[in-house]
């Protein structure tokens, strides 16, 4: 949700359309400095949150951080990092969801080390006590990595056997779009099935702590990462029907990422729109 007119303004949009979480940036995605949060903004959310009724708030990270990267870039990305994950603490979110990043100039072993060397060095330097970071699984353009879940295992793994303090404070968002654009056929019974497989086997147990609910507009193995309303897309209603339902995702909250705006023929906001699909989809209809 948007968060124009102060951070506790998500809070606000999200319990008036009636959701059960939220999602935020908690500075630009698309800059690296930020103006610091104040006490009277950090002050805001927690009165407004107290009162919402609202659970598992979480946070998306910059898009211009690159833990895979080298030199200044590297450097430029953990520092992004820590200030966001800092963002977070301030703010009692339960998760900071992060794109690994991309390899470009190296190699996938040698990227996949950086993510997990940039990981350990800005959680010792937050230690945090609220926020979880999420490694969010892509679509694998270009030289990006995470979009085998292998590739996040490897991670997840490598920087908790050099921190071993991390095991708490690490996991994993899984966004269908990516997944789907990745290659993993998640819109088919035995698709999911070995997705799910996937997850349980190739990550620590319990990895998996928030969802990312997209379509896809783009067909599967694309390496496009292009998000599509529910059912809208390739992906499509009764495969969502299915991953909501499975024992791997059904108590994980989910988060829409969809494009914003309203159908012109009802005024109904997709948001809605969106959910009210997702919750028939459930059998959790408010």
């Amino acid at each position: 949700m948007s968060v124009s007119g102060g951070l506790h303004k998500a809070i606000d949009a999200a319990v008036a359309l009636k959701m059960d979480t939220v999602q935020i940036f908690t500075s630009s995605p698309s800059q690296w400095a930020a103006k610091p949060l104040d006490r009277p903004a950090i002050e805001a959310w927690h009165h407004t949150w107290k009162a919402s009724g609202l659970v598992h708030p979480i946070a998306h990270a910059s898009y211009l951080i690159n833990l895979a990267g080298i030199d200044e870039l590297f450097q430029k990305s953990v520092d992004a990092l820590v200030d966001q994950w800092q963002r977070c603490e301030a703010l009692h979110l339960n998760g900071l969801v992060v794109h690994p990043g991309a390899f470009t100039k190296t190699s996938e072993p040698e990227g996949i080390q950086k993510v997990a060397e940039g990981v350990i060095e800005a959680f010792q330097r937050v230690v945090p006590k609220h926020c979880r970071l999420l490694l969010e699984n892509t679509a694998g353009q270009g030289t990006c990595l995470g979009h085998q879940i292998s590739q996040l295992g490897s991670m997840i793994d490598r920087a908790i056997d050099q921190a071993p303090t991390l095991k708490k404070h690490i996991g994993v968002c899984i966004d269908t779009c990516h997944a789907f654009a990745a290659g993993y056929e998640i819109h088919k019974e035995e698709g999911l099935a070995a997705f799910c497989k996937e997850l349980k086997t190739l990550l620590p147990r319990g990895s998996v702590k928030a969802l990312h609910l997209n379509d896809s507009k783009k067909p599967l193995g694309s390496r496009v990462d292009r998000h599509e309303h529910i059912g809208h897309g390739a992906i499509g209603l009764e495969a969502f029907g299915r991953i909501l339902n499975d024992s791997m995702f059904a108590k994980i909250p989910g988060y829409l990422e969809t494009e914003k705006g309203r159908i012109d023929d009802s005024g109904l906001e997709w948001d809605a729109i969106n959910m009210l699909a997702l919750r028939n989809l459930s059998g959790k209809l408010a």
